[in-house]
C-alpha cells in the first residue's frame, strides 16, 4: 500500500531554511530516501565537528545497519501520522555515542520530493550509572519482534519500527465500527476486542490469531503483559507478536500428510471402501459396544466366485471396475447397519452391529448373494459380467472374543459355501 503525503510541507531548496541559522539549537534535515544529511545549520556543524554543510551531506553512512534504516523510517512514518515525534536517539559525533532527545517533524525536500525528517535537538540525555537501560531499548527497536505499549482502551503509546512497518497502512480512517487501534490490527477487529478485555482482566496471557498487516494476513503469536508507564505511572499493556505463519503452514502441511497416509493405510485405493486396517482400528469399540449393550455384532467373510477369469478375459482394469461396482452395492446394503471393508483381492468383510436379530442377518446375507449376482457393464465389453458370491458368517460372542476369532469363524463357513456349491451364505 502506497502512503500519501500530500499533507507534509514540501521544502524545495536551501534558501527557504535561512531563518534556521538564527535558531541556538541544533537542527539538521535527514534524507530517508538518499539515507544521508539533506542540510544542517551551524550547530549542528558545530555539534558533528564539521565546517561545512558540504561536509554534513557528503558524511558516509554506508556502515549504517538495516535496524538503524528501519528505524528512521518508522520516525518518518510516525511524524507523518502524528505530526511530531520525540523519542532518545543516540548520535555518534566524533565516534563517540551521545543520547539526545529528538523532535522530529516529516517533511518532503528537493525537486524530487524525497522523504525526510526535520530534527530538533531537545536536550541531552544524562544516563547516569545505568547505560543499560539504554542497550535494552535499542535491544527494541532493532529487533524484528513486533512490540507496542497500548493503553487499556487500546490505543498506541509506542511501538518499535518492526511494528510500525508491519502496521503501516492503518489509520484513524481505517478503524473498523470505532474499534480500537488493537482491535483493528486483527483479521477479525471483535476477536481483538476479546482478547485486549481477557488480557486486562487475566493480567496478560498469550493468544495465537490471525491480523491483518501490510503483507496481508500472517498468524501471529501475541504475549500480553500488564506494564506501567515510567513517567505517568498509568498502567499499559505490553504486547511482543511473533509470527508463526511459517511454521503453522508446516504443521498444516504434515496434518495434511498425515491424513493422506491414514486414507492410505485405513481406505482401500482400488474402491475407496475402507480397508482391513480400519476395521481393526475399530475392534475396541465394536467388542466394547456388543459386549456393554449385550447387543450382537455379526461378521460376514464373503468372496467373489470366479473373480480371477475376469482379469484373465478382461484384464485388471475390468477387475477393478467390477470390484468397485460390488463394493458401492455392498456399502448400500450395509449403510445403516455396519460397514463394508475389503480385505484384499476378491474378498470383503461386512459387520453388522445395529441389528439385533439373527434371522435379520441371514436375510441381509441373502440379499447379498442376490445383489451381486445383478449383472455389472464393463466400459470396453460387450456383455455384462455376472458375479456371484460366497459368504460366511460368524457371531460374537458365539465364534469368538475378538474381530480376528471372529474373521477366522467366518472365513472358515465361508470356504464351506466353496466346497459346497459356492453363491450361497451359511452361519459358522
Amino acid at each position: 500500500m502506497t502512503s500519501n503525503y500530500s499533507h507534509l510541507i514540501h521544502i524545495r531548496d536551501h534558501s527557504e531554511l535561512v531563518l534556521y541559522e538564527l535558531i541556538p539549537d541544533v537542527v539538521w534535515i535527514f534524507d530517508l530516501d538518499k539515507h544521508g544529511w539533506w542540510w544542517g545549520n551551524s550547530a549542528a556543524l558545530r555539534f558533528w565537528g564539521l565546517e561545512q554543510l558540504t561536509q554534513l551531506i557528503d558524511k558516509d553512512l554506508s556502515g549504517d545497519t538495516q535496524g538503524a534504516k528501519d528505524r528512521t523510517a518508522q520516525t518518518f512514518e510516525l511524524a507523518a501520522q502524528n505530526g511530531l515525534t520525540v523519542d532518545p536517539w543516540t548520535t555518534y559525533p566524533n565516534g563517540k555515542p551521545k543520547t539526545l532527545y529528538m523532535r522530529h517533524r516529516a517533511v518532503l525536500v528537493g525537486p524530487n520530493k524525497h522523504r525526510a525528517i526535520i530534527a530538533y535537538v531537545n536536550e541531552e540525555v544524562n544516563l547516569g550509572d545505568t547505560p543499560e537501560n539504554l542497550l535494552l531499548v535499542e535491544a527494541m527497536r532493532y529487533t524484528s519482534v513486533l512490540v507496542t505499549s497500548f493503553t487499556f482502551e487500546g490505543e498506541p503509546i509506542v511501538e518499535n519500527p518492526a511494528a510500525t512497518q508491519a502496521y503501516k497502512h492503518l489509520s484513524r480512517t481505517d478503524l473498523v465500527d470505532n474499534h480500537s487501534f488493537f482491535s483493528s490490527r486483527f483479521l477479525d477487529p471483535s476477536e481483538g476486542k476479546r482478547v485486549l478485555e481477557t488480557a486486562i482482566a487475566q493480567k496478560g496471557g498469550q493468544w495465537t490469531c490471525e491480523v491483518m498487516t501490510s503483507a496481508g494476513i500472517r498468524k501471529h503469536t501475541l504475549d500480553l503483559r500488564i506494564t506501567r508507564h515510567p513517567l505517568t505511572g498509568d498502567f499499559l499493556l505490553l504486547m511482543s507478536e511473533y509470527d508463526v505463519s511459517p511454521l503453522h503452514a508446516a504443521l498444516d502441511q504434515a496434518r495434511q500428510a498425515q491424513e493422506q497416509l491414514r486414507q492410505l493405510a485405513h481406505y482401500d485405493a482400488v474402491t475407496g471402501i475402507p480397508s482391513l486396517h480400519y476395521l481393526l482400528a475399530k475392534e475396541a469399540e465394536l467388542v466394547e459396544t456388543a459386549k456393554s449393550n449385550e447387543s450382537l455384532l455379526a461378521v460376514l467373510y464373503l468372496d467373489l466366485d470366479g473373480f480371477k477369469q475376469v482379469n484373465d478375459n478382461f484384464g485388471h482394469e475390468a477387475g477393478n471396475q467390477v470390484l468397485t461396482n460390488i463394493a458401492n452395492r455392498l456399502s448400500v446394503i450395509a449403510q445403516g447397519k455396519g460397514q463394508v471393508v475389503r480385505i484384499g483381492g476378491d474378498e470383503f468383510i461386512l459387520w453388522l452391529d445395529g441389528i439385533n436379530q439373527r434371522q435379520e442377518i441371514c436375510r441381509i446375507a441373502e440379499e447379498i448373494v442376490a445383489k451381486v449376482q445383478q449383472p455389472i457393464a464393463l466400459a470396453d465389453a460387450l456383455d455384462p459380467v455376472v458375479m456371484s458370491v460366497s459368504v460366511g458368517i460368524a457371531y460374537y460372542p458365539d465364534h469368538g472374543d475378538s474381530l480376528e476369532a471372529l474373521i477366522q469363524a467366518a472365513d472358515n463357513a465361508m470356504y464351506q459355501v466353496k466346497h459346497q456349491g459356492k453363491c450361497a451364505a451359511r452361519e459358522a
